[in-house]
């Protein structure tokens, strides 16, 4: 993260009290943080909590608090943390259509939107990369195209609030993250609501063909390695 996230300006704020640089701030620090914690990451956690301190709450105030914990957890534990978290948990899985689709034909179809807004402004991914998962729309959102990357963020607002349900009920500290995005994006509305219900209630569709036909393409800002 450069010095330059952490000079915000005078930007015209939105109703939720958030300027589109304090958006975009958000889920730049947020794609860092549910990436896996390597060492570079943790080595950057007072420049990220010196970020997310001067963004308004409830947004800056929720990736503080989960800074803090990160903090106190050895980097042992934290990484075990979040393997068991989001690679071991079907319910915290951070690719966002798999709550939809699980691993279907028409999840491979809903990827390529992504694929699509991606390569739009010239971007692709690495080869180890899916592009639903959410560290990658952030990140995309919050560094080559806030308005596309906002929209898909909106699109799958109910999962993310499933996402964010799912991390309290199991108290992983890691909610607070989900919410400091959330905190970014509307309100939920009626219909979100019930998509939300209904996606709990459901579950991922059970696995019907693979998705060998829907291949990612290399590169994205060149990845150490794919997102878990």
């Amino acid at each position: 993260m450069s010095a330059t996230w952490l000079r915000r300006g005078k930007a015209e704020r939105s109703a939720d009290g958030l300027s589109p640089r304090d958006q975009r701030l958000v889920w730049r620090i947020a794609a860092l943080l549910l990436d896996y914690p390597t060492e570079q990451t943790l080595k950057m956690i007072d420049e990220l909590e010196a970020a997310a301190v001067s963004v308004p709450a409830p947004a800056g105030t929720a990736l503080v608090s989960f800074l803090a914990e990160i903090r106190r957890r050895p980097p042992m534990q934290l990484a075990a943390h979040y393997v068991e978290t989001f690679d071991l948990r079907r319910r915290h899985c951070l690719h966002l259509t798999y709550y939809a689709y699980g691993d279907t034909r028409k999840r491979g179809m809903a990827l390529l939107r992504f694929k699509h807004a991606y390569r739009a402004t010239g971007v692709t991914l690495g080869e180890h990369e899916l592009p639903d998962h959410l560290a990658v729309v952030l990140e995309f959102a919050s560094t080559v195209d806030p308005g596309a990357g906002r929209r898909l963020l909106v699109e799958y607002r109910p999962v993310m609030e499933l996402l964010r349900q799912s991390l309290l009920e199991a108290a992983s500290p890691y909610a607070a993250v989900l919410g400091a995005v959330c905190a970014t994006l509307p309100e939920l509305n009626v219909a979100d609501r019930r998509r939300v219900a209904e996606l709990a209630a459901q579950g991922p569709p059970a696995e019907e063909v693979g998705l060998e036909p829907f291949g990612m393409d290399p590169m994205l800002h060149e990845h150490s390695g794919g997102r878990r």
